[in-house]
């Protein structure tokens, strides 16, 4: 049987090992992702085992991803060096390419393939979703810490995600909650929102998450749904030509658009290449149905670039003197700030 190529949904799954209709949903054409929550994390040795099954379970590629930003947005705790929030690279700057390797490197030696980072929003002091989770408040100083940060993970073999495309940080809204709605011109949000994303994009950055936001200044849609956001601005006034994965379309930050499949069909026709439809298995079960199979080529080769091309395995790391010295430089960090 021919292998499967990268399809255009990621997927999640409930607990510590795969059920039978998770191999099912895995195995469909149009799986191409799967993401690793909290609650699918127990141990290193666990979640390894978890993401070979996965890939055993798929005649051919998947990419697997986690959120493990440091901070309240770390995923895999126990058995991991614990990271702190963008925020406070700002006291040690020097820290942010070691935390960036390191992450990487603990996440690729369990088998995964990237983590969805670094935070590229400006924090402009209203966003509570946000909030340290930002690399600091100055655009410029955001895109430095953040610029350190995907250097660290692309040096541990990890592609990097910024987030949140055109910028999260100046509504008040949680997007998991609510649709926020930033007023802001075009012009304002170039000055200031657009500038880490600019800086990363010339570096290479390979991918881009854009955000459930209302930007009605600009267009009617939510900057994921919205083709001038990521095809007029995105794509051709920044250059950006790596992969675009939509924010989870179960936020109801998109539930503005219609029904799953509405949010699908639109998510892909504004350009996103890769859709996330989490925490609701009906949903992902819908969208991945409805959708018909399809070959992109260019498409596909995004995608393939997200691939982890880490050096190192779980048995490695205690022996690798960098990995030794990284992980106790972030930890005291860590506990310094506690």
């Amino acid at each position: 049987m021919k292998p499967l190529a990268i399809g255009p949904v990621m997927i999640d799954i409930a607990g510590h090992s795969l059920t039978a209709l998770d191999q099912e949903k895995i195995a469909h054409p149009n799986t191409g992702a799967l993401i690793l929550f909290s609650r699918n994390y127990e141990s290193p040795q666990q979640v390894a085992e978890l993401i070979r099954s996965i890939r055993q379970a798929r005649n051919g590629d998947i990419l697997i991803a986690v959120d493990q930003e440091g901070g309240r947005v770390q995923r895999f705790q126990t058995g991991f060096t614990r990271l702190p929030a963008a925020a406070h690279y700002a006291e040690r700057p020097e820290l942010a390419a070691v935390a960036g390797w390191l992450m990487a490197s603990e996440i690729l030696a369990v088998g995964a393939d990237f983590s969805f980072a670094p935070v590229l929003d400006v924090d402009c002091g209203v966003s509570t979703i946000i909030g340290n989770r930002s690399f600091s408040p100055d655009p410029e100083q955001a895109a430095d810490l953040a610029g350190k940060f995907r250097a660290g993970m692309r040096a541990a073999g990890m592609a990097a995600t910024g987030k949140h495309f055109p910028g999260h940080g100046a509504v008040a809204l949680d997007s998991h909650l609510d649709l926020p709605v930033d007023e802001r011109s075009l012009d304002d949000i170039r000055r200031q929102d657009l500038v880490p994303f600019r800086r990363l994009i010339a570096e290479g950055l390979e991918a881009v998450m854009p955000a459930h936001v209302l930007y009605p200044q600009v267009d009617r849609y939510p900057a994921g749904f919205s083709e001038i956001w990521l095809q007029r601005i995105l794509r051709q006034e920044l250059g950006f030509d790596g992969a675009i994965f939509s924010d989870d379309l179960s936020m109801a930050g998109a539930a503005s658009i219609g029904d799953f499949n509405e949010r699908a069909g639109l998510a892909l026709q504004a350009g996103c290449d890769m859709l996330l439809v989490c925490n609701d298995p009906a949903a992902a079960e819908q969208v991945l149905d409805s959708l018909p199979p399809s070959r992109n080529e260019k498409r596909e080769q995004r995608l393939q670039a997200m691939r982890g091309r880490g050096a190192l395995g779980l048995d490695d790391l205690p022996a690798y003197p960098q990995w030794r010295q990284f992980s106790q430089q972030i930890s005291e960090f860590y506990e310094s700030l506690a």
